[in-house]
């Protein structure tokens, strides 16, 4: 589709472009003109909305579609409108499905569910055969079919000899190792962080120690063996503090923290409201602060929404008895523009690009277009209706939000809320 986008900002740094109000004419996918000014010449769609910004496109390094096996959840078409009219032009779609996401042919199936869409999808990979953590997967066949890292979702490696050896045999193909740094024997069957909250609501909480001994012990392993790992969605002060210290020693680490552990502490858990169920858990209102330090400080790379649609039948029950997890791709932008300022919400939106192999192009004359739409002023509360996937899970519901995104311009389409 070719389009004029009229007197837009610019968000962009690798741009000279950057934070100006432009004309921009885009012809078959490509940036013809940015000036102050452009004439429409073809009689081609313009879009004029008030407020409009647009920066390098979005990426989110972990989502969950359900597809295949559980549909009931989220499909694959579903989860990729939701990201396109949540401002996302590309995400990380996690290997939590069934069958799990663990040879050539399933990655093939997934990528071939996304064809021709303005969404880029990029699976990740099981690490270990039907994520049981007992053995390696097919890595280097599901490298080339196109994933992008590889991991169990949310299963932390027990076997750290089976991580010493993943994080050895990737590097021979640049493979990406995905550690999530839970110690289950501490945790155990806990639900909630284990604070003060958790012994007034009276439920078994897990302990921040059971995710730092973890982290700490990956990074002994990463230094000994080598390779590329990322730790997803960490939520602790101490955990920030033991990554900073492997980045000063040159290891190649990199992290995400999570949209809800960002907007929430676990205060508020006080109306045992099972969407608010999350692994890892909502930690302390210091734990929330150091997150937010670490990620202007760069410590932390990036965000991810952790985008994980759960059915009705598994979130309305007891606390104890409910599934973990959260959809967020919706209301990602606005809680994190809510926090930050708009240049450093769009950098945590891109950083993590370049970690999983894909391309940032600058909002330049000649360059590829591929872009985000947003307005970053509008004031409003996020509620049921705002949601697009299946699942209604949200831990942010009736939160106020500052921006909301309008859509996305990517793989020569457009896409409008």
């Amino acid at each position: 589709m070719n389009i004029l986008l009229k007197s837009v900002t610019i968000v962009d740094k690798t741009s000279k472009h950057h934070l100006k109000k432009r004309d921009v004419l885009i012809t078959n996918g490509v940036f013809e003109k940015i000036a102050p000014n452009i004439k429409n010449p073809d009689s081609r769609k313009e879009l004029k909305i008030k407020g409009l910004h647009i920066s390098q496109g979005w990426f989110d390094s972990s989502v969950s579609f359900g597809e295949p096996g559980f549909e009931e959840r989220e499909t694959i078409e579903n989860g990729l409108k939701t990201a396109a009219k949540s401002g996302f032009t590309a995400v990380a779609v996690n290997a939590n499905t069934n069958p799990v996401t663990d040879s050539k042919s399933d990655i093939l199936y997934i990528t071939s569910k996304a064809t021709n869409h303005p969404v880029s999808l990029y699976p990740i990979g099981a690490l270990t055969h039907q994520g049981n953590g007992e053995d390696l997967a097919e890595l280097y066949d599901m490298k080339n079919a196109g994933a992008i890292a590889f991991y169990d979702y949310q299963n932390p490696v027990k076997n750290p000899n089976l991580l010493k050896i993943a994080l050895q045999y990737t590097q021979s193909f640049d493979g990406l190792v995905i550690a999530y740094c839970n110690e289950n024997q501490l945790s155990n069957n806990g639900v909630v962080n284990e604070e003060v909250s958790s012994t007034k609501l009276g439920l078994k909480g897990i302990p921040a120690l059971a995710e730092e001994l973890h982290i700490n012990r990956n990074l002994f392993l990463l230094e000994y063996a080598g390779g590329k790992l990322h730790i997803p969605t960490v939520s602790t002060k101490k955990s920030v503090e033991l990554i900073k210290a492997a980045k000063e020693k040159g290891l190649n680490v990199s992290c995400s923290v999570s949209i809800n552990n960002l907007m929430l502490n676990d205060n508020a858990l006080i109306h045992f409201n099972t969407n608010l169920k999350l692994k890892p858990p909502l930690r302390t209102d210091i734990d929330k602060s150091a997150l937010i330090n670490a990620l202007k400080e760069g410590i932390i790379d990036g965000i991810t929404s952790d985008h994980n649609p759960i059915d009705i039948e598994h979130k309305k029950v007891e606390f104890d008895n409910a599934l973990f997890g959260s959809i967020g791709l919706e209301s990602c932008f606005g809680a994190l523009n809510t926090i930050f300022s708009i240049e450093d919400s769009i950098q945590f939106l891109t950083g993590l690009k370049p970690i999983f192999g894909i391309e940032n192009t600058p909002i330049s004359e000649g360059e590829k277009a591929n872009i985000s739409l947003f307005n970053p002023q509008e004031d409003w509360v996020f509620q049921e209706k705002d949601i697009v996937s299946s699942s209604k899970n949200s831990a942010l519901l009736g939160q106020y939000l500052k921006g909301k995104a309008v859509g996305i311009y990517a793989n020569k389409k457009l896409i409008l809320n």
